[in-house]
């Protein structure tokens, strides 16, 4: 039964679920199981991921506009961003390896990794709107 469970955790850590099991119909505002919670937190950060995706494009056209009207030697923007972008999606992804740990081998672990993934996304594309909004807005 163990090598089941953490079977079913390994295949939904690696954000990899069978396509049988997510095309499940899940109710995510009352799920059953604990991999419905798990199917439900991955289709969460699923979403927050296209947010992050569509607030990182916008940033990085303010940034390129930015770069635009500024002097050679003050530009840098846009590639300061893409460089902190990268940076920032290991350390999300090391972040929430970490924070599984608090079940590490149950069948909670990719749950609260997929939750942690989605808080830090969301919290990074309320940081890219701000880039794009720019000061005093």
């Amino acid at each position: 039964m163990r090598f089941l469970v953490v079977g079913l955790a390994g295949v939904a850590f690696s954000g990899a679920l069978a396509p049988a099991v997510q095309a499940q119909d899940v109710n995510c505002k009352e799920p059953q199981t604990q991999l419905d919670m798990t199917i439900c937190a991955k289709r969460d950060w699923e979403a927050a991921d296209v947010e992050l995706n569509a607030a990182y494009k916008a940033a990085m056209a303010a940034m390129k506009q930015t770069d635009s009207y500024l002097s050679d030697d003050l530009k840098g923007a846009a590639e300061t961003l893409k460089a902190a972008q990268r940076a920032w999606i290991p350390f999300r992804d090391k972040a929430c390896e970490s924070y599984g740990f608090l079940a590490r081998g149950g069948s909670m672990e990719p749950m609260l990794v997929l939750q942690c993934r989605a808080d830090l996304t969301r919290q990074r594309t309320s940081e890219l709107k701000d880039v794009t909004q720019g000061l005093g807005n």
